[in-house]
């Protein structure tokens, strides 16, 4: 289902499922890749917010979370392992912060937030990530069931998460919009 030519994947795109997806685990997904080469690609979905506040499940990350401050479904694998992705203010903290593409930040959970120092402007928890083995993503989009495009710096921070596939969607162009107006359940169109 790819409706023009696309970016290759690699850390800091987006991925995105498309109707065929086939896979209810990423129906109408946003996945940011944070890593991706010959060994297999990981990443976390931007879109899927839980109910579980942040402040509840990891309290010292509680203040710096942002709205909504809540864990979200990162991916079906390890799904009790925590991660969180940054973004620096005007200085990035020196300690616990690693730099990925686009400005972000993968950031140590392990530490008090205080010990990152530097100045955090937006942060986002995800529990378990998505993943692919080597050339799993490169078939997977090949067949149609992934988009790839340029992530947005807001992208991981959206404050309505449940909007952003239409949002990624639609500012793909006109041969990408007519996807949004699909229904949920494409049997009924």
């Amino acid at each position: 289902m790819a409706a023009a030519e696309q970016p290759a994947p690699q850390a800091g795109r987006l991925v995105v499922a498309s109707l065929v997806i086939g896979d209810p685990n990423f129906d109408r997904s946003v996945v940011l890749l944070l890593d991706h080469d010959e060994a297999g690609s990981v990443g976390v979905v931007l879109n899927r917010p839980t109910e579980l506040a942040v402040s509840l499940a990891l309290p010292e990350w509680g203040l710096l979370a942002d709205e909504p401050a809540v864990l979200f479904e990162g991916g079906p694998v390890q799904a009790g392992a925590v991660l969180a992705l940054g973004r620096a203010g005007r200085s990035a903290p020196a300690t616990g912060w690693a730099p990925l593409p686009s400005g972000l930040a993968t950031v140590d959970l392990t530490l008090d937030p205080e010990a990152l120092g530097g100045d955090v402007a937006a942060l986002r928890l995800f529990s378990g990530y998505a993943g692919w083995g080597p050339g799993q993503l490169e078939a997977e989009i090949a067949a149609g069931a992934w988009w790839v495009f340029e992530a947005e710096p807001d992208d991981p921070f959206s404050t309505v998460p449940g909007e952003l596939w239409w949002e990624v969607v639609g500012r793909q162009g006109p041969e990408y919009r007519i996807y949004q107006q699909a229904p949920p359940d494409l049997s009924v169109n």
